[in-house]
């Protein structure tokens, strides 16, 4: 028996009134049946105005960050199908319908819109692209997974992934945690590519290349820990373990010829150190138990959810 249901295009947006009708018209040509959500996050031009003269539903979300609208939307929203995608009119609604279609016809969890350059820097600055690329293979290489680029904000989902998605993210980092919730219940995830054009005249970037670069390669680090815990602690107490062996070697070394403890502090030091290392070994223990327990409640959640096969 063929199962359908309904998509939904969602839209997070902040002060994008330049861009958000063109973006909702965009995708009303290409998804006739799908209904169109604009989240407003506190915008202080007519975005909101604008998109529900376009003909979306307009909701607002008071918390700043587009992590905090992205949980707001897979919450509130019920749908079978969700397309994401960013209010700037940067991304190829056109590209939508052949998203969808890899997700069914690859029975997928995620399809992320790849941004194809046109070489032009006005469109993709410099230092977003090598920002992307480097953070993209960070993740890649520690979470063992193949993305072209990971911060697109282009992407579709399933109900499963929508559902099952917990959201800690506050602001641009979101993305990575998309990405990485995807990697760690080893869902399967497909690209497609994209055009990606320049901002229209009065639409600027609310992203920035180093404050928000830091905050990408700190979420990540934090998500190691918490997905790795066992690995990640190791690292920490292998590395106290051999600072404790630097400051207490010596004092080993005088103790074996003399017969004394000639340096207290120094051997204090060193013993403390190791008991640290001792504790940090036990925590990513203790912590790699929790957090299989706590992935497999999160694959249960998952696999509640029944996949949806096709969409009239």
């Amino acid at each position: 028996m063929e199962n359908t249901g309904k998509i939904a295009v969602i839209i997070p947006c902040y002060n994008e009134d330049a861009a958000i009708a063109k973006v909702v018209s965009d995708f009303k040509d290409s998804l006739p049946s799908a209904d169109i959500y604009v989240f407003d996050n506190n915008s202080t031009d007519k975005t909101s105005e604008v998109a529900l003269q376009a003909g979306a539903f307009v909701r607002q979300v008071n918390l700043k960050g587009k992590g905090n609208v992205v949980r707001r939307m897979f919450a509130d929203i019920d749908a079978d199908v969700y397309v994401m995608v960013d209010g700037d009119d940067t991304y190829e609604a056109k590209a939508a319908p052949a998203m969808i279609e890899k997700l069914f016809a690859d029975h997928l969890d995620m399809v992320v819109g790849c941004r194809i350059e046109n070489g032009d820097e006005k469109t993709y600055r410099p230092g977003h692209r090598m920002g992307n690329k480097l953070l993209t293979g960070t993740v890649s290489k520690i979470f063992k997974g193949k993305f072209t680029d990971m911060l697109s904000g282009y992407r579709v989902f399933s109900k499963r992934y929508a559902k099952s998605f917990p959201c800690h993210s506050h602001g641009f980092e979101i993305e990575t945690e998309l990405t990485i919730h995807a990697l760690e219940l080893r869902m399967r995830i497909g690209e497609v590519g994209t055009e990606y054009g320049e901002r229209p005249e009065g639409s600027v970037s609310k992203l920035s290349t180093y404050k928000d670069g830091i905050k990408i390669l700190r979420t990540i680090i934090q998500l190691y820990a918490y997905e790795r815990p066992l690995f990640f602690y190791t690292l920490i107490a292998l590395a106290m373990c051999v600072i404790s062996l630097v400051i207490g070697t010596p004092v080993i070394a005088d103790y074996i010829e003399t017969g004394l403890v000639a340096k207290f502090p120094s051997a204090i030091a060193a013993a403390s150190v190791m008991i640290m290392a001792m504790l940090s070994l036990v925590c990513g223990i203790i912590s790699h138990l929790v957090t299989i327990s706590r992935r497999e409640t999160k694959y249960l959640s998952y696999l509640s959810i029944p996949f949806i096969t096709s969409i009239k």
